[in-house]
This record gives C-alpha cells, sequence and structure tokens, in this order.
C-alpha cells in the first residue's frame, strides 16, 4: 500500500508536536476525537486536556496496531463551549468531517450527553465520563433493560455521593437540617429528584431537606435560598452548583447572616482556583473527590502511579493538580487498550472491543458488563475530601472520609467550618 500525500502529512502532523522522527505506516491515519469543555463556565473541567492529550501523543508516536495493521495516532480535541448545542455539534463534525474512529468526551451532562447522543445515532462509539451514570444514564432517556448500543461511561453514581457526603456528616454534630442547591440543569434535576437523587435516601437517615427549588446557573440573587435554610435553622448545605453560582450564594450568605456548620458542594469546589477565589470562605468547604494523588491506582498506558501523574501534570503546567486530570487519562487509557484489541477499525468492532473492557486504569478498575448498574455503566470510587489553607500551597484537599471506598487512604477527618464574621 502507497501513502498519498494528504495521508503522509496527516501521519506526519500527527508526530510533528511529540518531536518524534516521521515515520511512514503501512496504513492511515486512526483519529481519535476528544469533546470537552475548554472555554466557558465549565473549562475547569477541560483545564487539564491539552497536557493530558499532548501526553498522549508521546505515548502513540509509535503508532497503534489494531487488527494487524500500525496506524498513526491522530488525537482531535473540540470546545464544546460549556454549550450542550454546541457540544452535538463539534460531536457531529468529528463523527462526519474528520471521521474518528472512537469519541471520548467528559465534563458535566452539559458536554457528555449530546455527544453521546450524536455518537448513538450516527453508531459510532463513544467513551464519556465525568458525569453521576443517573444524570449520564437516565438524562439521555436510557432504558434499563436495553440500555444503549454505541455509547459507554465510566464514573460514580449518585448512591455513591450521598454515601460520602452523609458519611461525613455523621462524623460530626449538627442538627440534620440540609439545605439543598440544585440548578435547573442535568445534575440538578438529578440530584434533587425526589427517588433518584438526595430526598429519599436523606429522609430515610434521619435528616429533613429543605429543597427551594430550582434556579438558572448564573443566577445573581440567593436570598430566597438563604432565606428559607434560615427559616428552617439549616447546618448543613449542599448541591451541585457551578463555581461562580457557589461564590454568589456564600458571599451573600455570610452578608445576610447564614452560618452553617457543614457546606458539602458537588462540581463548584472541585478546583483549586474556585477555592483560592473564594478567600476565607473557602476554608472548611467539602466535596466529592474521584482523584487525587492518593488514590492508590496505576495507568495501564504509562504505568504512572496516581501521585506521579498528578506530580508530571504540576511540574508541566506549573499548576495545581486538578481532579479531571485522572479521567482525561484514563479514557485514553481504555481507548488504547480497546482499539489494540478490536479486530478493525470498522465502528461495530471498535464497540465490540469497547464493551470487553476490563483493565485496572489510573482512575481504578474499568469494566462493562458487571461493574455498574447497566452493562453501559461501568463504576469508578468514590471518597470524601475538605479544602484548607495549604502548607506548601495555597489551598489544599484532604481525603477526609473513606467509608465507601476502604482503599483510598484518608489524611483527616471532617471539621466544623468556622464562622466568618
Amino acid at each position: 500500500m502507497t501513502f498519498n500525500r494528504r495521508q503522509f502529512t496527516q501521519a506526519a502532523a500527527a508526530l510533528a508536536a511529540t518531536g518524534a522522527t516521521p515515520r511512514v505506516f503501512a496504513a492511515d491515519t486512526l483519529k481519535i476525537g476528544y469533546v470537552s469543555p475548554q472555554t466557558g463556565p465549565l473549562a475547569p473541567f477541560g483545564e487539564a486536556d491539552k497536557w493530558v492529550i499532548e501526553q498522549m501523543k508521546a505515548a502513540f508516536k509509535d503508532g497503534l496496531s489494531v487488527g494487524g495493521r500500525k496506524y498513526a495516532v491522530q488525537i482531535v480535541l473540540k470546545d464544546s463551549q460549556s454549550n450542550p448545542n454546541r457540544a452535538g455539534e463539534v460531536a457531529n463534525d468529528l463523527i462526519l468531517k474528520d471521521k474518528v474512529a472512537l469519541v471520548l468526551t467528559a465534563g458535566t451532562p452539559e458536554t457528555a450527553n449530546p455527544v453521546s447522543d450524536a455518537c448513538e445515532l450516527n453508531e459510532v462509539p463513544c467513551i464519556s465520563s465525568v458525569v453521576p451514570w443517573q444524570p449520564w444514564f437516565f438524562g439521555r432517556k436510557g432504558d434499563p433493560v436495553k440500555g444503549f448500543n454505541w455509547t459507554y461511561h465510566l464514573f460514580w453514581g449518585l448512591e455513591d455521593v450521598i454515601a460520602n457526603f452523609t458519611n461525613g456528616w455523621k462524623t460530626v454534630a449538627t442538627n440534620k437540617k440540609v439545605g439543598g442547591l440544585f440548578p435547573n440543569d442535568g445534575d440538578g434535576n438529578a440530584w434533587g429528584d425526589k427517588e433518584l437523587g438526595f430526598p429519599k435516601p436523606l429522609a430515610q437517615m434521619g435528616f429533613t431537606l429543605t429543597d427551594p427549588g430550582r434556579f438558572q446557573n448564573g443566577t445573581q440573587d440567593f436570598s430566597a435560598q438563604i432565606a428559607a435554610f434560615k427559616r428552617d435553622n439549616v447546618e448543613i448545605v449542599t448541591g451541585v452548583v457551578i463555581p461562580p453560582d457557589a461564590k454568589t450564594f456564600l458571599t451573600q450568605a455570610r452578608q445576610q447572616g447564614f452560618k452553617p456548620k457543614v457546606i458539602t458542594l458537588g462540581k463548584a469546589l472541585l478546583f483549586p482556583g474556585a477555592i483560592e477565589a473564594l478567600g476565607d470562605l473557602g476554608d472548611g468547604l467539602s466535596t466529592e473527590v474521584w482523584w487525587s494523588p492518593s488514590h492508590p491506582f496505576t495507568s495501564s498506558l504509562t504505568q504512572q502511579s496516581a501521585k506521579a501523574l498528578a506530580e508530571a501534570y504540576e511540574a508541566g503546567t506549573k499548576k495545581q493538580w486538578t481532579q479531571p486530570i485522572g479521567f482525561a487519562h484514563a479514557l485514553f487509557e481504555v481507548a488504547a487498550n480497546a482499539l489494540s484489541r478490536s479486530k478493525s477499525l470498522k465502528s461495530g468492532d471498535v464497540r465490540d472491543a469497547v464493551a470487553a473492557t476490563s483493565i485496572d486504569s489510573v482512575v481504578g478498575p474499568v469494566k462493562w458488563g458487571g461493574q455498574g448498574p447497566f452493562k453501559n455503566v461501568s463504576k469508578t470510587p468514590l471518597v470524601l475530601g475538605q479544602w484548607g489553607k495549604g502548607t506548601q500551597r495555597k489551598v489544599e484537599l484532604t481525603l477526609v472520609n473513606n467509608e465507601a471506598a476502604r482503599t483510598i487512604p484518608t489524611g483527616g477527618t471532617l471539621r466544623l467550618l468556622r464562622p466568618l464574621p
């Protein structure tokens, strides 16, 4: 088989960024698509992706063998702009224009769901992450009996985040009255759902939930929510909000004299930059931890431990590690493993290889059809963390409860918030 000019240029370009000597492969370029929020309010979820992709270019510099044929690997990154419509558009571009063999996506339901839907519709295999499985599965109107044909997901579920939050709350003295901040989006509607979300298990555990109702992301006034929480003597605040909304709520809560003992929020408190921006308001806030340097897992692709991967990121970017690094890396682990086992680059063969995946990754074991509630979901472990002032960094995240995942070591216990003036 001979290379034409276009094919050679593609192969050379895929290798140029790695500094490797261009090689002529016996086959064309294999393209992997990746969609994440590079800009917009969800951009912190995609902040590490370009670094991870550079790491993958080095890992794939010698190409990848699929069905006995070697391919140069090209990774095509697309920005969802934190917009569900845009996410669907760029996914279609990857499928129809770039002709990718496989799509990877991560970063809340607003990105992963429309990308997964586009792949399901076009019959192209897709692996997604960084969305609790309920908003990914049920948010896409998944049928538990049938599941999906082309889309596969790895992450934890609401049952895991509820267990971690409540495990932590039970270790401190409160009146067990909880205030919920659930926005009108994929995550908020799932977390606040009376059957699937927080209300039912909280009631079963003896917690009382005050849910003032849904609000729009970007809300500038949380007075109604704060008034409801003060009225009901709420001592614990939980929910799943974007970082700007967390800052608005926390600032207004202080201004209006609302001083809860515990604030445990999903999404908003994941990133050190968001905590630093809060100043004193950030000290003692708690959140779910899906990946950290303390996680006792190793990459199947680069053999880096979670600690080594985080250190490499910090050395390469001069930025503090963030949780999505592990899952962006793990998506490529699964992709490389599945493609290497696939009979060919035909969509059906790649899909079958993805479905048969069973690996130990940097975020833990990944296996579909036995490690989750449905055939399309592979669950990963979750623990609870709390932010505090750091010794080497401005803020540091300490793991404070691992009752739901004992293999992940803790570094402390949950402490109550210090009342601020």
